[in-house]
């Protein structure tokens, strides 16, 4: 590498151990174990995973698992994008260390897409309906009350519409990306394995 790249490099890494840091210096000010908010965070991070491993159909539990990461890694990046180019912020963390945004993101938006999907799927439900309906919810709802209770702020001027949007792309791409694997597991086109 040249010289130039690697200062930039340098400075590029000193920056994120001190942005690090200052992570940690407000983790233990404003969003440590002894405050409400940790509390809250906590619980919509584990209460969902409980819901999903007591009430998951275990006949589709790979097909609803996949539909449930794609979900995950669709809002996990959305959320990255948004966090870091100053659109919105968690305000409170699991820990300094993960991605404030975790908690929605692994586990409870992720588990009420599933279970919403797993519902369509199993009753004969039409899907793209009840997302709409769900995606309405958690941007016009569930996120401004985030909002007031402070566990969400946008950086800027509030546009939940843009969430709304967000919310059914993820549900759309997470259940296309699920029909695809479907069909591919039920033909034997566009494969070149042969297998055994």
């Amino acid at each position: 590498m040249k010289s130039e790249q690697l200062d930039l490099l340098d400075k590029i890494m000193k920056a994120e151990i001190k942005q690090n840091t200052r992570w940690i210096e407000y983790w233990e000010t404003y969003s440590h174990f002894f405050t409400w908010q940790f509390w809250v965070v906590l619980a919509m991070f584990i209460i969902p995973l409980i819901l999903v491993i007591l009430f998951i159909d275990r006949r589709k539990i790979f097909q609803i698992g996949f539909y449930g990461y794609s979900v995950h890694v669709f809002f996990t990046y959305t959320d990255l994008i948004g966090t870091n180019h100053g659109q919105w912020i968690y305000p409170y963390k699991l820990h300094p260390f993960i991605p404030s945004s975790l908690t929605l993101d692994a586990s409870l938006v992720p588990v009420i897409y599933m279970m919403l999907y797993q519902y369509t799927f199993n009753k004969g439900k039409n899907y793209y309906i009840w997302i709409t309906v769900l995606c309405l919810t958690l941007a016009f709802i569930f996120k401004p009350l985030m909002v007031g209770i402070g566990l969400f702020h946008f950086r800027k001027k509030e546009n939940f519409f843009i969430l709304f949007v967000g919310y059914a792309v993820g549900a759309l791409i997470s259940k296309w990306i699920t029909d695809l694997f479907i069909y591919l597991k039920r033909t034997s086109k566009f494969s070149l394995y042969r297998g055994e």
